[in-house]
């Protein structure tokens, strides 16, 4: 787990991370004193975590949990990140971060619909992305 006001970041894959300001958006969407765990699964245990929480069958390119009050995890699957992001039109590392970004908005508490995809995009205007 983080430190107080920081992310801890681990890399369960042997794909490479690509650079993104993950602290940065973290700390601007969340808060300064946000824990935030970001890890990175396989295909195999992102379809695992998927069949728990969400009752579905499928790996899935990330899932974010609110653990406390100021707390949660992050977990991003880079296979599967690398074919949605043909889908959308957006370079690999452009859609980790584009990712990242739609998992804090999950953890701030929101859900999908017009005022989670007016934030998200001011996050990736901000964050040019």
């Amino acid at each position: 787990m983080p430190s107080a006001t920081g992310i801890a970041i681990a890399n369960e894959t042997r794909a490479a991370i690509p650079r993104a300001p993950f602290s940065a958006i973290a700390r601007a969407m969340l808060g300064p004193r946000y824990r935030l765990s970001l890890v990175f699964v396989s295909p195999s245990r992102m379809k695992k975590l998927n069949a728990i929480y969400r009752d579905k069958d499928e790996p899935t390119d990330i899932l974010s949990f609110p653990l406390a009050d100021g707390e949660g995890e992050i977990y991003i699957s880079p296979s599967e990140a690398r074919k949605q992001a043909k889908e959308f039109g957006r370079t690999y590392p452009n859609f980790i971060a584009f990712l990242f970004i739609h998992g804090c908005a999950h953890l701030k508490g929101y859900d999908h619909g017009s005022t989670m995809e007016r934030i998200e995009a001011s996050f990736r205007r901000r964050f040019k992305i």
